[in-house]
Order: C-alpha cells, then sequence, then structure tokens
C-alpha cells in the first residue's frame, strides 16, 4: 500500500469519463501501444497513449466510454504528444479499463 494521503490530495485528482473516438497503432512505442483520441465533452478532445493491445483489439474500443485523469501535464512520448492518462486495473502485462457501468455524458466528473 502506498502512504496515506489527505482528501484535499486526492481532491486535485481531475478523473473524468470520455469516449474512444479514434484508436491507432503505435509503431514507435517501445512496448506495444494504441494512440487514443478521446472525447471529454466540453472539456474537448485529447489524445493519449495506452498499452492495453493485449486484452483489447482496435474495434473493441471505439465509441467505448472509458475513464481518464485529465489534469496531468503533457508528455512526450515518441513522436506522440499525450494529454491524459487512461485508467485501468493492472494484471501482470493486462490492463483492464476502467468504465462507467451505463452511459454517462462525457466530461462527467468520477470521484
Amino acid at each position: 500500500m502506498k502512504p496515506t494521503i489527505i482528501f484535499e490530495d486526492f481532491s486535485r485528482v481531475d478523473l473524468r469519463v470520455g469516449t474512444i473516438l479514434e484508436v491507432r497503432e503505435f509503431p514507435e512505442a517501445r512496448k506495444p501501444a494504441y494512440q487514443l483520441t478521446i472525447d471529454f465533452g466540453d472539456l474537448g478532445i485529447k489524445k493519449t497513449s495506452a498499452q492495453i493491445t493485449t486484452l483489447y483489439t482496435k474495434s473493441e474500443l471505439l465509441n467505448r466510454q472509458i475513464v481518464a485523469v485529465v489534469n496531468f501535464p503533457r508528455k512526450q512520448i515518441a513522436k506522440f504528444m499525450s494529454e491524459c492518462l487512461i485508467m485501468g486495473a493492472v494484471a501482470g502485462k493486462d490492463v483492464m479499463l476502467l468504465r462507467p457501468e451505463q452511459q454517462v455524458k462525457n466530461g462527467t466528473s468520477v470521484l
């Protein structure tokens, strides 16, 4: 377990729901990954890369809602600029994406 934090630490993380609009191969990544374009409603469109190729095909990801951190600074990954971080449960090399049980509006906050 990581060190205990206070609620104010957690509240600074902006978790939102978005819908994956586009999935591309990312051959320049060190580990197999996809480039994702995600719609976060009023927050706009953001891009990220994700090492989720072991459990998901590109077609399975299209139009899927996911949960992501949207207030990290942009990060250069190879020739790609990542603008958010999708959330998932990690089991070995597999990452299972977190998502709402029902369809919600893009940009909805996750508490």
